[in-house]
């Protein structure tokens, strides 16, 4: 009994991994049997991951037939891609209301990181990396339900991101996109930190595959009489 649950985690990651690696494309079909003879397991913990999976919105399942690979859509990427919007803009108007030595402090932290991350980008390093980013940015508000808020919306974010970083020269883009953001912060200059920002997140949108940009609704009332 001790040994199923570590096979289901074993099944979960090596699942999981392929997905966000692009192994697992959109419409992949997987079999139970292949990955359990794969990892040299049972069916039982491969069909415990499929559900997991299932669950978090990466496969559908269909039962004694396998799972399929969920195909990220436009309206889930767009929505997913408001969300943060809306989440980090607050976190630097936040931060930008501390003051101007508060926007340096946090972009010097954010540029020393990206500095260093950035001798070693790949895929899988620079999703790990704008996951800590983008985290490191939305703790800089102050407000730990909204940093809570976000590392869960992350999750929903996960296969977008891998969609994102894993095509020719997209993870560098990635990484030069925060570089100029947390430059932006460094220098004192929040307003522009905004602006990149918001083109940071439609090329996520774009590397993804999708056109359009992720954007805001106008403050109700601003054009009324």
């Amino acid at each position: 009994m001790s040994s199923q649950p570590k096979a289901a985690d074993r099944a979960y990651a090596h699942i999981r991994d392929k997905l966000l690696d692009g192994e697992y494309t959109s419409g992949h079909l997987l079999s139970e049997g292949a990955v359990a003879t794969d990892l040299g397991i049972s069916r039982t913990p491969v069909r415990e991951a499929f559900q997991r999976l299932q669950n978090e919105g990466f496969l559908r399942v269909y039962p004694k037939r396998g799972a399929v690979v969920v195909p990220v859509g436009p309206d889930d990427a767009h929505g997913v891609l408001q969300a943060r919007l809306l989440l980090e803009l607050f976190a630097l108007d936040s931060l930008a209301a501390r003051g101007p030595e508060a926007v340096r402090e946090v972009g010097t932290a954010l540029l020393r990181d990206c500095e260093e991350e950035r001798k070693q980008t790949t895929s899988a390093t620079a999703r790990e990396f704008g996951r800590e980013f983008h985290i490191r940015l939305m703790r800089a508000a102050g407000n730990p339900v909204l940093a809570e808020l976000y590392d869960t919306l992350w999750n929903r974010q996960l296969r977008i991101a891998a969609a994102a970083t894993a095509g020719p020269d997209h993870a560098a883009t990635d990484m030069a996109e925060h570089v100029e953001i947390a430059a932006a912060l460094h220098e004192r200059r929040p307003a522009e930190a905004r602006e990149l920002l918001t083109d940071h997140l439609a090329g996520v949108l774009h590397r993804t595959g999708f056109s359009g940009r992720p954007s805001l609704p106008p403050v109700a009332g601003a054009d009324g009489p």
